[in-house]
């Protein structure tokens, strides 16, 4: 597993389209297992600092406590739909997947008192970028692992 600072330094130009892409809106999805062992999405915010991804959770949200339990989650950055006639100018999509590290209370510099909640550090286990090949007549997946390092596999 890496910090996203690993994959900035392993593959800096692949970590800054991901990067831009989860930057490319606020509210992201984050998938948990839930207690039974089903999958929960929530909405979530999330900020690349310091080396690391981190995102919290709010007191008694239940994507914290499946995240206490199961580390396990999967983070899908904003969706932007492809604009018809302009599919080639699509972005893509990026996903991360890998443990959530419980990293301490929530912290923030616009408010006096931190907020209620706790936050986490990715330990991420793949990246990953969906997107179109430049004459949009392919998928392209391209993904990151620490074992594998990055690939490229495109799809009719």
């Amino acid at each position: 597993m890496a910090t996203w600072k690993a994959i900035e330094q392993a593959e800096p130009e692949f970590a800054s389209r991901v990067r831009r892409l989860f930057d490319a809106g606020r509210h992201k999805t984050i998938a948990t297992l839930r207690a039974d062992g089903s999958p929960r999405i929530s909405g979530i915010e999330c900020e690349f600092t310091d080396g690391d991804l981190r995102f919290g959770s709010m007191t008694g949200a239940r994507k914290g406590a499946d995240l206490k339990r199961d580390p396990r989650f999967a983070l899908h950055g904003p969706t932007f739909h492809p604009e018809e006639g302009k599919e080639n100018a699509w972005p893509g999509e990026a996903k991360i997947a890998g443990l959530a590290i419980p990293a301490g209370p929530v912290t923030t510099e616009e408010a006096s008192e931190p907020p209620d909640g706790e936050m986490f550090i990715a330990d991420i286990t793949e990246a990953v970028i969906t997107g179109l090949n430049a004459e949009a007549t392919k998928l392209v997946v391209e993904s990151w692992t620490p074992e594998r390092g990055l690939r490229r596999v495109e799809r009719d």
